[in-house]
């Protein structure tokens, strides 16, 4: 329990790391991110010597197409993050990863076949129109930075469920395959003369800390998963866009009235109804457990 909610208040809070490099170029934050993410993973999974598991993603493996896409999802994800932090825009990225469960739902339908619940289904609505109703009070229109993380993240979830390689081969597999294009955009910064990194002491140590701040939570996220039920995982995914709002609200100043306000609310009844369904449905499903072993039970004498 300590390690999932430890992930989630670090997600939470990863904001304020992206405030403090503000000043560096996005694409570079990402650079960083990739390649200490790269380093530290992989002194990580050598130790553990679980470094044989990226043989599934390597280019013959039947994991490559799925690690491909997912390999380009998070780094949209990623950039899409970097850019909402740094325009000010957090608010909005809370948005996004307080609706990304009930895309996860829709995608589940859409792709899997899975049937959605009466309350699910009042949930996705709910949440449509607090998207919609956003769009039509904001100047800019539809909330696309939202959309983005939402949609990528569920997406790269949905590639990630399906695919033979753990999650820490996986990530480590991504930022491998991502590794040159971030070397190569370092370098060209590097000749420009506008290199972020090497400049001071402090803002190279805070890029540095890029790949800390990425791998941790997602190390402390795969421990807690392993030991939690996947009912637990499921509040606790609430936390990060909850400190993301707070943060937004009161400590970045951005705008929230009237409009907003509606529109969250929208939504955040939504998750109450999906988190309601969803607690409705692991109860039926440790009911039946029982009955299930007794009915066998019953058949076998």
């Amino acid at each position: 329990m300590i390690a999932g909610l430890a992930a989630y208040l670090w997600w939470g809070l990863v904001p304020v790391y992206f405030k403090a490099v503000a000043a560096v170029s996005p694409l570079e934050v990402l650079a960083h991110r990739i390649v200490w993410a790269l380093v530290l993973l992989a002194v990580w999974l050598g130790l553990r010597g679980q470094l044989a598991g990226l043989a599934a993603a390597a280019p013959g493996g039947v994991a490559r197409l799925g690690i491909l896409a997912s390999t380009a999802l998070i780094a949209v994800n990623w950039l899409g993050f970097i850019w909402a932090v740094v325009t000010d825009r957090v608010l909005e990225a809370s948005l996004g990863y307080f609706i990304n469960p009930l895309v996860n739902v829709l995608l589940g339908m859409l792709i899997l076949g899975e049937r959605l619940r009466r309350l699910q289904w009042i949930s996705v609505g709910l949440a449509a129109a607090g998207v919609i109703l956003l769009a039509a009070t904001r100047t800019e229109g539809l909330p696309w930075l939202a959309l983005l993380l939402a949609f990528s993240f569920a997406f790269y979830g949905l590639l990630r469920k399906v695919s033979p390689v753990d999650a820490g081969s996986g990530l480590l597999a991504e930022v491998t395959l991502l590794a040159p294009a971030a070397l190569g955009l370092l370098a060209w910064r590097a000749v420009r003369g506008d290199l972020a990194f090497g400049g001071d002491m402090k803002t190279s140590l805070l890029l540095v800390a890029a790949g800390p701040v990425t791998a941790v939570p997602l190390l402390l996220f795969v421990a807690a998963a392993r030991r939690l039920p996947y009912g637990t995982i499921g509040f606790l995914q609430y936390v990060a866009p909850s400190l993301q709002f707070v943060l937004a609200v009161a400590v970045f100043g951005e705008p929230f009235g009237v409009p907003q306000a509606a529109a969250f609310g929208l939504i955040w009844f939504a998750l109450l109804l999906f988190s309601i369904d969803m607690r409705r449905a692991l109860g039926a499903r440790v009911t039946d457990q029982p009955r299930a072993r007794a009915a066998r039970s019953t058949c076998s004498r």
